[in-house]
């Protein structure tokens, strides 16, 4: 039997294991990275043609974050940047090497005070081309480790078009002219940023000799690279949302890893497809364990409002409760 001392110091212990198992721990920080610096690429919100932003320092991201830490209070945001100056960071979504470009962002994440220091990880969230990109940091660096990863109208299976530009964008056309002419030259593979997730269902062979990026971080060709695979089943979620009237990303279904027979239109869906029998970046082992997740958004591309990103932000992004079992353990 417990002498009454005793019994105080065992009341006040678990009164404080159920004070934390009830207190909700503050949310992961959450990084973001934009995609290409064209209006079509940006998040926006239904019948308006305004984009959200181009840069990481844009007011429409901004808006994304500022929405981030409403829905879920505590949490701390950053936007990847591949420069501090927000035109040139927007350059750098049309040119640049993405390999040297992924280098970068692995170092800056590694070394940021609070990021690195997350005891828990990061979440991570991805619009356009920005996703494919997120999912490369968590296959070949992942440190800080990513929990949860969001993409919205993403390329993770590549594009087989070129998008069209605004009229007066003339970096952007400069860009899609290059790649028209010259797409899988060493010249544009290592300066042009969509031509290294080009991917050409129909010539596959020049697209794995010669691709700098896709064909690499899809672990398609013969080599594999098991880093990558056990890195992205790590996640706890990839939640992947394609726009079911897409016309910038083509085709609209390798936001989820489909692929279509640019011929004939005939979708191969994820599930069917070597990359998932075989397993090659991880995908079936992280479906298995209920870690995938596919949504749809009516509308174009990157047609998003609030409603859509808090639904995302509280079903993702939200603080993990209080583990009252493990707590329970320290008794």
């Amino acid at each position: 039997m417990l002498s009454s001392s005793s019994s105080v110091l065992f009341l006040l212990a678990v009164s404080k294991l159920f004070y934390r198992a009830a207190a909700k721990p503050d949310p992961l920080p959450l990084v973001i990275w934009h995609g290409l610096g064209n209006p079509a690429s940006q998040p926006q919100k239904p019948r308006r043609l305004t984009p959200t932003g181009d840069n990481y320092d844009a007011d429409g991201l901004k808006s994304v974050g500022d929405l981030a830490r409403k829905v879920n209070p505590g949490t701390y945001v950053y936007n990847i940047r591949l420069d501090d100056d927000p035109p040139a960071d927007r350059t750098a979504t049309f040119f640049g090497n993405l390999t040297t470009q992924l280098e970068k962002v692995c170092e800056d994440l590694a070394a940021h005070p609070i990021l690195s220091s997350s005891p828990g990880g990061i979440n991570a969230l991805g619009f356009s081309q920005g996703g494919q990109f997120m999912r490369g940091y968590v296959e070949r660096c992942n440190n800080p480790p990513v929990r949860n990863l969001v993409t919205f109208g993403s390329q993770h299976n590549g594009i087989s078009e070129f998008q069209e530009c605004d009229p007066a964008d003339w970096l952007c056309k400069a860009a899609m002219g290059i790649m028209r002419t010259s797409t899988w030259s060493s010249f544009v593979q290592s300066r042009v940023v969509p031509a290294q997730y080009f991917r050409d269902p129909e010539d596959l062979a020049t697209y794995l000799k010669h691709s700098n990026f896709l064909a690499d971080i899809n672990n398609e060709r013969a080599l594999k690279n098991k880093t990558y695979a056990a890195n992205l089943a790590s996640l706890d979620k990839f939640a992947m949302y394609m726009f079911t009237g897409d016309t910038t990303v083509i085709p609209k279904e390798s936001a989820w890893f489909a692929e279509v027979n640019r011929t004939s239109g005939m979708v191969t869906l994820l599930q069917q497809r070597a990359i998932w029998f075989e397993d090659w970046i991880g995908l079936r082992k992280l479906g298995e364990k209920g870690g995938l997740e596919f949504w749809t958004v009516k509308g174009r591309h990157m047609a998003l409002d609030d409603k859509i990103l808090t639904r995302a932000f509280e079903e993702y992004f939200s603080a993990p409760e209080g583990d009252i079992a493990a707590l329970w353990g320290e008794l």
